[in-house]
């Protein structure tokens, strides 16, 4: 047995120059001799980006195959396909039907939550914000949307104070004032979807001192 599995694992090389550096060529999925041109291997697998279009779209549009990040908050991860548009006689069959169908639509909760993960990231965008308060956001947001503890309340709202709460949990806290600067969402009503979600998650924030915005006012 050890010995089979050993000559199973043989490393491949060209019998005339075991020494010689083997190219492999992708596009052919061939292991090819540098001395001689022997090819030695072959089914090499080009873990490489595809690129290359198969929708209708306009040519300055990014033709990679390759799909956004994996999304851990989002169902699924978001890894599902989305068919473009079919063109052409080859994308309809006989009774004028598209051939191509995707898979599953897109439910309203996921729905709800990539808008609200997109408002959140706007806002931050608008006032410098870096990527671990918008992580730490959508996750408030996450864990607000699943437990249905705000129910009746606007997204938008609970996107606002969620942001509002990383800000403060992150150490670099933002006024009131300044995410409504950059929210649809009134003064008022971010403030009460800000003390829900504390009480919701059970969780609390640090109290702001002057000291929290001293460099930032001096800056």
């Amino acid at each position: 047995n050890m010995a089979s599995s050993r000559s199973r694992f043989v490393e491949v090389c060209c019998p005339q120059h075991p020494e010689a550096h083997l190219i492999e060529d992708y596009r052919a999925g061939d292991q090819i001799c540098s001395e001689c041109g022997l090819v030695v291997g072959d089914r090499v697998i080009d873990v490489g980006s595809e690129w290359r279009t198969f929708s209708n779209e306009k040519a300055n549009n990014d033709p990679s195959r390759v799909g956004g990040p994996e999304n851990p908050l989002l169902n699924g991860s978001d890894l599902s396909t989305i068919i473009g548009p079919g063109a052409g006689g080859a994308s309809f069959d006989g009774f004028g039907n598209s051939k191509y169908q995707n898979r599953r639509s897109m439910s309203s909760s996921d729905r709800a939550l990539i808008n609200a993960f997109r408002e959140i990231s706007n806002m931050a965008d608008k006032i410098n914000l870096p990527k671990t308060i918008v992580d730490r956001a959508n996750l408030l947001f996450k864990q607000v949307h699943d437990g249905k503890n705000l129910k009746g309340r606007s997204n938008d709202a609970i996107a606002s104070a969620s942001l509002y709460i990383a800000c403060r949990q992150e150490g670099v806290p933002r006024t009131f004032k300044e995410i409504c600067a950059v929210s649809k969402i009134s003064k008022k009503e971010i403030g009460r979807c800000f003390k829900l979600i504390l009480k919701a998650l059970e969780t609390q924030v640090d109290l702001i001192t002057t000291g929290d915005f001293m460099s930032r006012f001096c800056s």
